[in-house]
């Protein structure tokens, strides 16, 4: 993990600010936004099935999304290399968009949520060097998660509120999930909102491969989402075609029946339990840890843990591991659910160590699967 002062200093040529008092909103919102225009101009940005392999870089993303059986695929993806201008950091973040204007909030949230979290980071991180009583070199790692952390929670409820304001996107019954990573140094931030899953793969002793789940499924009824719901007068029930799937409804209507406990969006059922809130969390990435899966609940409704970092790991070739696992999880579809109409299938994979195959540069290479 780079030191505070490396990365201050390194955003600080980016973001202007004076001693005691921060640029205003509007000016860190613009340099974060034109940060975003450079890294799209120099293929740092990838928004589409492909591969991200900057120069120089240990990180090498795999990205591959496939429409289901239900209409336009509202899944959507975003990889940034240099996230911020900072050679050490990545982002990567996958979205699941429900309702009839799903597509549109889960890309509106990727193209805010970079560039917002950018925004906030910087300032939580300006506030917090200018304060006397705080040695951000004390306990650096500690110091850097709640800095994160407290940047994650910023962006999001931001990006509601904004969302419920958008004068072109009704949000009122649609909405998204988000799952973000973001890789700084040895050290990763997950924050998640929804039922998208990261899975990291780790080498055990004897050299298997291991999944270790990163995240929680945010489904209506979990305990302490349950709890949260009733007591916000939200209820929770199964549909009797569908056993075992837990929606949230309004008190008073059978809408909008959400599948998922937290989202960005979805207004209607706000106020009865539904949050917009990220779980965020951190980890030290050893020499162990070989990469990350981010993937949509399209993947994880018929491909378990260890399925998922055994198809990824056992791919000759890097950049078509993200293709791989969504191509067997429309097999598993198929197989296990006859009948039933198949879900849009995202995923990113993240390594963390480069390879001898991947010492090339490789540029970013957009399939004709777009999402």
């Amino acid at each position: 993990m780079g030191h505070f002062s490396t990365l201050f200093n390194g955003l600080a040529r980016s973001f202007s600010f004076k001693k005691g008092r921060s640029t205003g909103d509007c000016d860190v919102r613009e340099a974060a936004e034109t940060m975003a225009k450079e890294a799209k101009k120099n293929d740092l940005i990838l928004c589409s099935s492909g591969i991200v392999n900057a120069n120089g870089s240990e990180n090498f993303a795999s990205v591959f999304s496939k429409r289901g059986e239900k209409g336009a695929n509202q899944d959507c993806c975003i990889v940034w290399e240099e996230f911020g201008c900072q050679n050490d950091m990545i982002f990567c973040g996958i979205f699941d968009g429900h309702g009839p204007w799903g597509h549109y909030v889960a890309k509106r949230v990727r193209q805010t949520m970079p560039p917002s979290l950018l925004c906030n980071w910087q300032e939580t991180l300006a506030q917090a060097s200018l304060d006397p009583d705080l040695d951000l070199e004390s306990d650096k790692r500690c110091h850097c998660f709640d800095i994160w952390k407290s940047s994650y929670l910023k962006t999001c409820a931001a990006i509601d509120n904004e969302l419920g304001q958008h004068r072109k996107i009704d949000s009122c019954y649609s909405g998204t999930t988000a799952l973000t990573i973001v890789r700084q140094g040895e050290y990763i931030i997950i924050a998640n909102v929804g039922d998208s899953r990261a899975v990291l793969a780790t080498t055990s002793e004897d050299g298997s491969i291991l999944p270790v789940q990163l995240t929680v499924d945010f489904k209506p009824n979990i305990p302490q989402e349950a709890e949260r719901i009733i007591q916000c007068n939200g209820r929770i029930f199964c549909l009797e075609d569908e056993p075992g799937v837990h929606r949230l409804w309004l008190p008073d209507g059978d809408t909008p029946g959400l599948a998922m406990s937290r989202a960005f969006g979805d207004h209607c059922v706000k106020d009865f339990g539904l949050i917009s809130v990220p779980e965020v969390t951190q980890r030290n990435i050893s020499s162990r840890d070989q990469f990350v899966v981010l993937a949509t609940d399209g993947v994880w409704d018929v491909i378990s843990n260890q399925e998922a970092v055994d198809i990824v790991s056992s791919t000759p070739d890097r950049s078509k591991s993200a293709k791989r696992l969504v191509e067997c999880a429309v097999h598993a579809w198929k197989r296990k659910r006859r009948g039933i109409a198949m879900d849009d299938i995202s995923a990113i994979c993240l390594y963390f160590h480069s390879s001898p195959l991947s010492q090339q540069v490789h540029p970013i290479k957009s399939s004709e699967v777009t999402m």
